[in-house]
């Protein structure tokens, strides 16, 4: 039998061995492009923001980052493939906050475990999010759209980017507040609510700020914002608390790899990516469309992960949508 010595001697080699592979495996990271899952239709603004991301962090890692769409299933489909590929940090993908809500939804079946199915890289950004309509539509503000709804029970529709999305959670949740019954029509993203609503397919659209060139054009009417704060984009108009609601939504989003990452690939993919919110371009699409810079590495996302999920799941019981 080995003494305690020779046993102590042979783990603190194991782990120097351990420490030497991870230190070759993240100075030779990567050697080939890295596949960035994105669940949302190509030309929303999810897409572009994460596009220009991509470019910029693949000028740091020295190969390209791929943007792949795989949108459907509430912005779930494409991240829940993280399942089944392998953890050598060569796919990746975005993470929405459906990954963290719809496990909690009592009418939800899903095929991940978010506690253990993934391994978290780096929180970069949140979402401003607003309800529009047609310019030349019947609702000049929303107090006119409580007024035909409280007249008109369920007979105003709105598009959201798919069930159990932050657009269709607070929808449900102002609307319970307003008092009123409004109709969800899910679509699969930005590029086809905008479509909706400017084809009178449905009279309202929840969304993020791929409205924005169709607000500032004059096509859409932008009715409120669900910000903490106005926005300097549009200083008059209003938000939920503007209106009496009180509600912020923001929605704080990240990227995610396979389970079983080397954590030196974490770290190398975090570096690039943190990197890529001061390229200019970045910078320029996260201000296009109001997406507010917020990183965070992987014990920061870690802890937004756990805090916005006690506040999900707190309105979800609210709603009657969670045990």
């Amino acid at each position: 039998m080995r003494s305690l010595k020779a046993v102590a001697v042979a783990m603190a080699a194991a782990a120097f061995a351990c420490t030497t592979v991870s230190t070759v495996v993240a100075q030779s990271f990567p050697t080939k492009p890295v596949t960035l899952i994105v669940p949302w239709p190509a030309g929303g603004s999810t897409d572009i923001v994460m596009r220009a991301m991509a470019d910029a962090a693949g000028k740091d890692l020295g190969q390209p980052v791929v943007v792949e769409n795989k949108a459907g299933a509430s912005g779930t489909l494409g991240p829940a493939t993280l399942r089944t590929a392998k953890p050598d940090g060569y796919t990746i993908a975005q993470m929405p906050i459906t990954m963290f809500r719809l496990p909690l939804m009592k009418d939800k079946k899903v095929s991940w475990d978010p506690a253990t199915d993934f391994t978290y890289i780096a929180h970069l950004s949140g979402y401003t999010f607003g309800i529009t309509t047609k310019a030349d539509g019947p609702f000049k503000t929303w107090a006119d759209v409580v007024k035909f709804a409280k007249e008109n029970p369920g007979k105003v529709t709105y598009a959201s980017p798919g069930a159990g999305t932050s657009l269709h959670l607070g929808m449900a949740r102002i609307a319970s507040l307003a008092g009123i019954e409004l109709t969800h029509v899910p679509f699969k993203g930005g590029a086809e609510t905008n479509a909706a609503v400017l084809g009178g397919h449905t009279m309202l659209q929840a969304d993020s700020t791929g409205w924005k060139s169709l607000v500032d054009s004059g096509q859409l009417r932008l009715l409120a914002l669900w910000t903490e704060k106005r926005s300097t984009h549009w200083p008059d108009v209003p938000t939920l608390r503007d209106l009496g609601i009180d509600l912020v939504f923001d929605s704080p989003w990240g990227i995610a790899g396979p389970k079983g990452m080397d954590p030196a690939v974490v770290k190398r993919l975090d570096q690039a990516f943190k990197k890529s919110l001061d390229d200019p371009k970045v910078k320029e699409m996260l201000n296009n469309f109001v997406f507010p810079a917020r990183y965070a590495d992987q014990e920061g996302y870690l802890k937004i992960i756990k805090e916005t999920t006690a506040v999900e799941k707190a309105i979800l019981k609210s709603l009657g949508m969670a045990d």
